[in-house]
């Protein structure tokens, strides 16, 4: 196996980490990790992949710039020509692509995502798709919601991810529900 490489940052939400490997055509996202908690994107990333060697790469520290500025609040998209969708399943392929999809400032239910990409009644696995994203930020899961407008989990945290939706616009109410009557698909 390629040995993975690991860029650590900081951010206004806690540190975060990306892995990648070098590829003959560059440099390719194996995850990008969100602190949790009291619990480094650091730690997180030795126990997933055990010892990672510090890396340095100019497209990585721009992707993590990138990143750091998002989390600052900076109206930001991303491209997936970095990222190592191969890694996912297909099924997991297919959410991703949709809430990749989904605009700054919108949200969508697992439930339509899920009968956006052909699979009726599959929320619940939309859910655990997104919770195991790989590309947190990147791709941003922090948009789905539950059907009755509330956050649902994150790998950040409840708490990162109500302060995600509202850098982008998003009005939470105290209880911890989207403030919308309009749903993305």
């Amino acid at each position: 196996m390629d040995s993975l490489l690991q860029l650590s940052l900081s951010s206004t939400f806690g540190r975060f980490s990306i892995v990648w490997k070098e590829g003959v055509d560059g440099p390719r996202v194996q995850r990008v990790v969100l602190s949790k908690g009291r619990t480094s994107s650091e730690k997180i990333v030795r126990g997933a992949f055990g010892n990672t060697a510090p890396g340095s790469d100019p497209t990585i520290a721009e992707l993590g710039d990138r990143i750091a500025r998002f989390l600052e609040g900076e109206a930001l998209s991303f491209e997936l020509d970095l990222v190592a969708l191969e890694i996912c399943s297909d099924f997991q392929r297919r959410v991703i692509l949709a809430e990749h999809g989904i605009p700054r400032g919108m949200v969508s239910t697992y439930g339509r995502i899920a009968r956006h990409i052909g699979v009726e009644g599959a929320a619940r696995a939309v859910g655990s798709a997104l919770a195991r994203n790989p590309f947190p930020i990147v791709i941003p899961c922090h948009r789905a919601v539950l059907s009755d407008g509330k956050l649902g989990g994150y790998q950040g945290g409840p708490a990162m991810k109500r302060a995600l939706l509202e850098l982008e616009g998003v009005e939470v109410s105290e209880s911890g529900e989207v403030i919308t009557d309009e749903f993305y698909y």
